[in-house]
């Protein structure tokens, strides 16, 4: 194995004339990436802004957000198709214009369904033009294709990137207007084209593979079903779950297209998700693990900007300063799985628990802290923590399903469904459930204050009563959360224990196919196809 991945001399991309220095050459991609990865369409950071000045609710700015984590998704699946029918160069171009244009578009409309589609469309052409960077420089990073290497860069960019646009678009609005985060993004796009089109040649790949056999239309059902499930993790508080027609709309559509899908994955030659993607054991257990790590650490979405605002009174840049505790935490967990995972080789149980380690730490350090005293310097440790953690788990499970044997043409399937279970349930679900928890249990605990606030306590005859009601309400919500940390502690300790006491000794060694093999696979996958449309057009004649 490792002799058929060696290195064929020095390391090149035939894409960048040999006028640009050799080593500068994946800095270049690498620049690229991070222009890509910050231009969002939708930035969450700026909702409050946003809900002041266009009249969109706070639910509809995080259906965008989550809606360009659901394009990105659903692109994994024909994201190899695309980069061996188009060059790199025109790859780059279209997906500029594309993201410019969205830019624009989220800078100045206000209807909610067009911000929608638009956030779509760009994270779909965001995760194609971060393909094709990233696959130019993957021999650069590593000359044996050892994909916990790749991932462990991979997630040091995406992820720090989302903490670092947050900084830069608060900062953008505090200083002049949210809109100007558009604007300067699109200016970055406009200097990536022309740097595009001077330092990167239309090279084509050694064949033409045409976009046959793709079932877009299972695509399309798959996104809609995402979006479905989405609308109801995001606006099911506001609707009141059930209770409203839009929930039990949305879950009708959402519930179809899934029927839907599954029922054409029984007779199609290839699906847009296949069985036997469903139904890997890695595919499952990724997504169980991501359910239940992520809806541990949804408390990040639900209880620490309430916490830090109502509470602790931060205003919007101390608010977003506590992205670089988190940053800090990305960096290191990358850097640490890189050393102990990717090089060393630590089990896949072992990582894992160690992610549940510094998220059950960062549930502890909040359920004993939470307080109103509590001052910015001392909330490093458990966002620090819950940075580390959350990049942990993403590298190892994502490494997982490379290595579950699944053969290439199902692999990028499996992709989907991880970046649906890993970016977008973990990001809805969690927060969802919390959420609405979080609502009962200050209903309940206020009821059971507000029971000690009567006008026969001499104390507190002399407060107002809608005073009096604020310090209910605050006290209320203060419980509330360590009563909520306490109990996900205790699943946390629980989940953690039931790892360390099974047994695995399987670890990362997974090595990626080179792009010679995948162009074969490809293509004999499209001619596979049109012989089977061949024989079925015979057959109707």
């Amino acid at each position: 194995m490792a002799d058929w991945h060696a290195p064929q001399g020095p390391f090149d991309i035939p894409d960048v004339p040999n006028f640009i220095p050799r080593r500068m050459k994946p800095w270049i991609f690498i620049f690229f990436v991070l222009i890509i990865q910050f231009s969002g369409g939708v930035y969450l950071a700026a909702a409050s802004d946003m809900v002041g000045s266009s009249g969109l609710m706070q639910e509809d700015i995080l259906m965008a957000g989550y809606a360009s984590l659901i394009g990105l998704a659903v692109n994994f699946a024909v994201m190899f198709r695309i980069k061996f029918r188009f060059s790199n160069r025109t790859q780059l171009l279209v997906c500029c214009m594309v993201l410019m244009a969205a830019n624009y578009i989220c800078a100045n409309t206000d209807s909610v369904p067009l911000l929608v589609a638009t956030c779509f469309v760009a994270g779909w052409f965001r995760m194609q033009a971060t393909l094709a960077c990233n696959s130019t420089i993957q021999l650069w990073l590593t000359p044996t294709r050892d994909m916990s290497v790749f991932f462990c860069y991979v997630y040091i960019v995406v992820d720090s990137v989302i903490q670092l646009s947050g900084i830069a678009t608060i900062y953008t609005a505090f200083f002049s207007q949210w809109e100007y985060m558009q604007w300067i993004m699109i200016g970055l796009l406009g200097l990536m084209m022309v740097l595009v089109l001077i330092l990167v040649k239309p090279v084509r790949g050694p064949m033409f593979i045409p976009l046959r056999g793709i079932d877009w239309i299972g695509g399309f059902l798959w996104a809609g079903f995402m979006l479905a499930f989405t609308f109801i993790c995001v606006y099911g508080n506001y609707f009141d779950w059930w209770e409203s027609n839009e929930i039990w709309e949305a879950t009708v559509i959402g519930t179809a297209c899934l029927l839907i899908n599954l029922w054409r994955a029984t007779f199609l030659h290839h699906p847009y998700i296949s069985f036997q993607a469903m139904k890997n054991r890695n595919v499952i257990r990724a997504t169980c693990i991501y359910l239940v790590f992520f809806t541990l650490l949804a408390t990040e979405h639900v209880f620490e900007h309430s916490y830090a605002a109502a509470i602790l009174g931060f205003d919007e840049t101390n608010l977003i300063d506590l992205n670089w505790y988190v940053f800090a935490g990305i960096i290191v967990g990358c850097g640490f799985t890189y050393f102990t995972f990717a090089l060393r080789k630590w089990r896949y149980k072992t990582m894992t628990a160690i992610a549940f380690a510094l998220a059950i730490v960062y549930l502890a350090y909040f359920y004993f802290l939470i307080d109103y005293g509590v001052e910015k310097e001392m909330l490093f440790i458990p966002l620090f923590f819950r940075g580390a953690a959350a990049v942990i788990i993403s590298i190892v499970f994502l490494t997982s399903i490379v290595q579950s044997g699944l053969p290439f043409q199902v692999f990028p399937q499996a992709l989907t469904i991880n970046g649906f279970t890993g970016a977008v349930m973990s990001a809805t679900f969690g927060p969802a459930v919390i959420g609405e928890l979080l609502r009962h249990t200050v209903a309940k605990n206020a009821a059971l204050l507000s029971a000690a606030f009567t006008d026969s306590n001499t104390a507190i005859a002399h407060i107002p009563f809608g005073e009096m009601i604020g310090m209910v309400q605050l006290q209320a919500l203060v419980v509330s959360m360590k009563e909520i940390y306490g109990w996900l502690l205790i699943v946390g300790i629980a989940s953690w224990l039931i790892i360390v006491l099974s047994y695995s000794s399987i670890r990362p060694w997974a090595i990626f196919p080179k792009w010679r093999t995948i162009r074969h696979s490809i293509r004999h996958l499209v001619r596979s196809e049109e012989r089977g449309r061949a024989r079925a057009v015979g057959r109707i004649e």
